[in-house]
């Protein structure tokens, strides 16, 4: 079985001085296509890391990640940025705004990366923020958005690709019960009905219900596995 997402002995080591931190120690994670995933753990157990290596973000000590099944060591700077433009989707807990931008041209950012035509970025970033309830606020600057406003818009510039893989860190970390809870139906929208495979980074247990399988980290190494539901 080809697998969306595979790490395999996947090490991160931090220098500073003479000292040196594992942040994770041989992780070995499996995510099938359409699969649902939460990463909980206490801070510092090294979830935000291997949200990193899985996006290619950042590169391992040692180890490897395979993308369908494709070992992303393999791959030159320019196919790096190709992969993660084409086929991932972040969400940061941050944001990540421009603040200079309005909300349409920070959602329409990814797409100028692959070329696309002014017209279809337009017409893409109305469609997508028209689903998040945004439509309204596409000429706003992110300065005038509400937190929940501001995580959905970052939601929609992480989905205006269509990526077939999407990755959460703390979506929910900054957002009131309920604007958390509209987050949390837009990414079971996402996996339900898109097929969209989604790893999701959280501390708060009760979003964890919606998922296939929980993974617990602590010290840089996976615990346990939970599975939920198939």
């Amino acid at each position: 079985m080809k697998y969306a997402i595979e790490t395999v002995d996947l090490l991160k080591t931090y220098v500073s001085g003479a000292m040196e931190y594992p942040a994770l120690k041989n992780v070995n994670l499996k995510v099938a296509r359409s699969e649902y995933v939460a990463i909980v753990g206490p801070s510092g157990s090294g979830k935000t890391t291997l949200l990193n290596l899985i996006g290619a973000l950042d590169k391992p000590t040692k180890g490897e990640v395979y993308i369908d099944g494709t070992p992303i060591s393999k791959l030159d700077n320019n196919q790096l940025a190709e992969l993660r433009s084409r086929k991932i989707g972040f969400v940061f807990q941050t944001y990540n705004l421009i603040p200079y931008l309005n909300v349409l041209g920070n959602v329409e950012l990814p797409m100028m990366s692959l070329n696309t035509s002014p017209k279809l970025r337009r017409k893409k970033a109305l469609e997508i923020l028209e689903t998040l309830k945004l439509a309204d606020k596409a000429y706003k600057k992110p300065n005038e958005l509400s937190g929940g406003e501001q995580q959905r818009v970052a939601i929609a510039r992480a989905l205006v690709n269509d990526p077939a893989i999407v990755l959460a860190d703390e979506p929910t970390g900054n957002l009131d019960s309920k604007t958390a809870l509209n987050v949390v139906e837009t990414f079971n929208r996402l996996n339900t009905e898109g097929g969209v495979t989604i790893i999701l980074v959280t501390h708060n247990l009760e979003i964890t219900k919606f998922c296939h399988k929980i993974v617990y980290l602590r010290d840089g190494s996976i615990v346990k596995e939970v599975i939920q539901r198939k």
